[in-house]
């Protein structure tokens, strides 16, 4: 029951929010052409006309909204993670929507109502995510969804996993009696139960789930009174205590007849991580690949003309899950020994620069070739830094948890490096700086990390 219930919930959910861009294009075509802003001239086919690109953002809506989670009902009591992942969905949605639109000439959109369609699919989906929650709180004073839960277990974990179901937001419980096993403690508040006694809960009205709260040590006592709890008829699930120090963040693998379960997780195996990082990556990188061609040729033609050598330089670097690959940028340094270039760091007045690599490094242009590292599945926009197979080594001996960053894809700019720890500066503080990236990662962040780094490219004090 408490899984239909939430089924059924979160179907509705879904259904609402993926009416919402087709609404948001609504309003966005009524006030951009309804209205005649900028007193139009020309006359529009109004909504009918948006349909292509209304179809497209949908679709991407519909991915990022399942990958943010934007129809799991425990966002909406969630005030520190729902605007967020709100806004993650909108970022991706209109990244991927405006890089399509970009190479895609088969119809022409106004800009405008794209923006004002994004502007109304976010005030949108903030208030029919308030009223949806206002309608699920009406039906849980109502006692319309209240869930009658018979618990086995009479322990202090008992009692905890008790309180949280009958004061939870979610879905409104009330448990209905404990169940005690031999030998067991009594910690908690309600009736208590003899194991012989579940069948008296065998009337279709009585319960509609069971759940086992039990520590992991007694979990095979459970066998001995599996075959009464069948004839309840109704679902049985298990609470698994692993003790208070062991989180459990994910979900149990099913992996053939083997069910391993998640107890130290990473995000980079999450879905949002896995293919909304990875289509945001890719529709970014084009966009800025295109737009930013003519000061690539330029740069390219002034390397070129200024100093002998090749246009761009490319250096063995350490990425994800320790795999070296070979990371591209503009050649800002005279032709010198690859042993030097790959054994060295960079300092203040180095002399291996040339004139215009002074340039490229102060303003961040000689990355712009990475964006094909990034096209190439090798990095990400943002991640930790990628650093040359020398350094790792010599990093792995000196500092405990530095391979914990390439648990991620290395990045074009990172959380560290927009704090001011690039270059020739403590790697403790490096490392530092990536570990609360990895385990507070979400495409907000990245977008924070993105802005930091544009407002930072002209000011960077340890860029050379």
């Amino acid at each position: 029951m408490i899984r239909s219930r939430l089924s059924y919930v979160r179907f509705h959910l879904r259904v609402l929010t993926l009416l919402l861009p087709a609404c948001a294009y609504f309003i966005a075509v009524k006030i951009r052409f309804g209205f005649n802003l900028f007193f139009t001239r020309h006359a529009h086919n109004g909504l009918p006309s948006y349909w292509q690109i209304m179809l497209l953002t949908t679709i991407v809506w519909a991915i990022a909204a399942e990958e943010s989670g934007l129809w799991n009902v425990e966002q909406l009591y969630a005030p520190d993670k729902k605007s967020r992942r709100l806004l993650e969905a909108l970022a991706f949605t209109y990244v991927v929507v405006m890089a399509a639109g970009f190479l895609y000439r088969g119809a022409s959109y106004s800009r405008l109502v794209i923006a004002i369609s994004a502007v109304s699919l976010f005030v949108l989906a903030t208030i029919a995510r308030i009223l949806f929650r206002v309608f699920l709180e009406f039906l849980r004073r109502s006692g319309r969804s209240e869930v009658k839960i018979l618990m086995v277990g009479t322990d202090r974990f008992a009692r905890r996993v008790a309180t949280t179901l009958q004061h939870g937001e979610v879905l409104p419980c009330h448990v209905v009696g404990f169940v005690r096993l031999p030998g067991q403690e009594t910690a908690v508040e309600g009736p208590v139960y003899e194991a012989d006694e579940i069948p008296n809960f065998s009337n279709g009205h009585a319960i509609d789930d069971v759940i086992i709260a039990l520590p992991a040590v007694r979990l095979s006592e459970v066998q001995n009174i599996a075959p009464t709890l069948e004839k309840l008829c109704v679902p049985t699930r298990v609470v698994i205590d692993l003790g208070e120090d062991v989180g459990i963040r994910d979900r149990l693998i099913d992996l053939g007849d083997i069910h391993m379960l998640d107890i130290q997780p990473t995000l980079a195996e999450t879905g949002p991580y896995l293919v909304q990082k990875r289509i945001f990556d890719i529709s970014f990188s084009i966009l800025v690949l295109l737009l930013t061609f003519p000061i690539a040729f330029l740069v390219a033609l002034a390397i070129k003309l200024t100093s002998p050598g090749p246009i761009f330089f490319s250096q063995e670097r350490v990425g994800l899950n320790g795999r070296v690959f070979r990371m591209y940028k503009f050649r800002t340094m005279r032709m010198g020994s690859p042993e030097e270039a790959d054994t060295r760091w960079t300092c203040a007045s180095d002399p291996r620069r040339t004139a215009i690599g002074v340039f490229l490094r102060k303003t961040n242009l000689d990355e712009l070739p990475q964006f094909l590292n990034v096209l190439k599945g090798e990095m990400s926009i943002v991640g930790p830094r990628p650093e040359r197979p020398h350094f790792v080594e010599k990093f792995l001996g000196e500092f405990e948890r530095y391979n914990a960053r390439h648990m991620f894809k290395v990045g074009i700019t990172g959380w560290a490096q927009v704090n001011g720890w690039r270059g020739d500066t403590s790697i403790a503080k490096r490392i530092e700086y990536d570990l609360y990236y990895l385990r507070n990662w979400s495409l907000t962040f990245d977008l924070q990390i993105m802005t930091m780094t544009v407002m930072r490219i002209f000011n960077s004090k340890n860029a050379y």
